[in-house]
């Protein structure tokens, strides 16, 4: 079976947050997941949205897939590297936060 693949990768948002919108969107169809993206209220949905154009993009042009036909056989979300910064606080202190970066992976298949 053929399968299509779209990497996002070092995108500036916290994995835990991208996790929540591609869990939505698991084993759906491709217009299903489209229409999910667009009305998901969060940070994430706009950069999944443009990964799964891709995903569908690259299963037309270079498989040659049906893109009716075509489903979300696998979604996930990694850990990238984190940049670290620091924060002034009281009394001399500093503070570390953590700007953390993802690696998302769509990949489409047919039914």
């Amino acid at each position: 079976m053929a399968e299509a693949k779209a990497h996002a990768r070092y995108v500036r948002i916290a994995p835990r947050k991208a996790r929540l919108v591609v869990d939505l969107i698991r084993g759906k169809s491709v217009g299903e997941a489209l229409a999910i993206l667009r009305h998901t209220p969060k940070a994430a949905s706009p950069i999944v949205e443009k990964l799964l154009n891709s995903a569908i993009a690259n299963a037309e042009h270079n498989y040659h897939m049906n893109v009716e036909r075509l489903y979300i056989s696998q979604a996930y979300v990694n850990e990238g590297p984190t940049l670290k910064r620091y924060r002034p606080r009281a009394q001399g202190r500093a503070f570390p936060i953590r700007k953390r970066t993802s690696h998302i992976t769509l990949v489409v298949a047919e039914k």
